[in-house]
């Protein structure tokens, strides 16, 4: 199990956020006993749940019937910063009208959901799931645990890597802006990026934007952003 984990931490650290996600969600179910479905489900603005990287068609629709009935094991897990783990669906006494839908509309029989992170109004979980009842144990939450708490740091990690990113081609992109700018009205650079502040205070378009606009299109926006 440790090099297990040591080789998901490894594979995690050098992935984009996306492929980072879903490969939380490929590890899990491999690694976890009794998991057949997994996906990891966010909750934006602490109400609507979405599932991302889903293995299935299953992790989506219980998804829906959570955000739909606005109870559920994801949204334990995110807001009470705990484990959940539901060994029979058909037993469960919690969340009585999830467990109804669920189980006249899925297949599904067991669940696990581990919080992943808090960032701003969003939440995110990793749940995973049986179509048979009384496969997930101590030993399935004990490893799920250690899984959701190297793709939590994985994940904070790839989410640092590539706002950073971001943040070095929007400095470029701006550099070359005010380039563009201070050869096509023979201005100082400080004058330059005046123009762009003011292009995007006009228009109510970010910076960045507004200079990646000026770079690929040669035209500094005047008018509202339409998109």
């Amino acid at each position: 199990m440790a090099i297990a984990l040591a080789d998901l931490a490894r594979e995690l650290q050098q992935q984009d956020p996306e492929d980072t996600l879903e490969a939380m969600v490929r590890s899990a179910v491999e690694m976890i006993p009794g998991v057949e479905e997994g996906s990891i489900s966010i909750v934006l603005g602490r109400k609507t749940v979405t599932a991302q990287v889903p293995t299935s068609e299953l992790p989506s629709r219980v998804d829906a019937i959570q955000t739909e009935e606005g109870e559920g094991p994801c949204l334990s897990a995110v807001y009470e910063h705990t484990t959940v783990r539901i060994p029979d669906l058909e037993t469960e006494q919690r969340w009585p009208a999830f467990v109804r839908r669920a189980m006249a509309e899925t297949d599904v029989r067991g669940m696990l959901a581990f919080q992943l992170f808090v960032e701003d109004e969003n939440l995110g979980a990793l749940n995973l799931f049986s179509r048979r009842p009384h496969v997930f144990d101590d030993e399935s939450e004990h490893v799920g645990l250690l899984v959701a708490a190297h793709a939590a740091v994985a994940f904070a990690d790839s989410r640092r890597n590539a706002q950073l990113e971001e943040a070095i081609a929007s400095r470029d992109a701006i550099g070359q802006a005010k380039g563009i700018l201070m050869e096509r009205y023979k201005i100082t650079p400080q004058q330059a990026f005046f123009l762009l502040t003011e292009a995007s205070n006009r228009t109510n378009t970010q910076l960045a934007k507004v200079a990646d606009h000026l770079v690929t299109s040669g035209e500094l926006r005047t008018g509202p952003n339409r998109g």
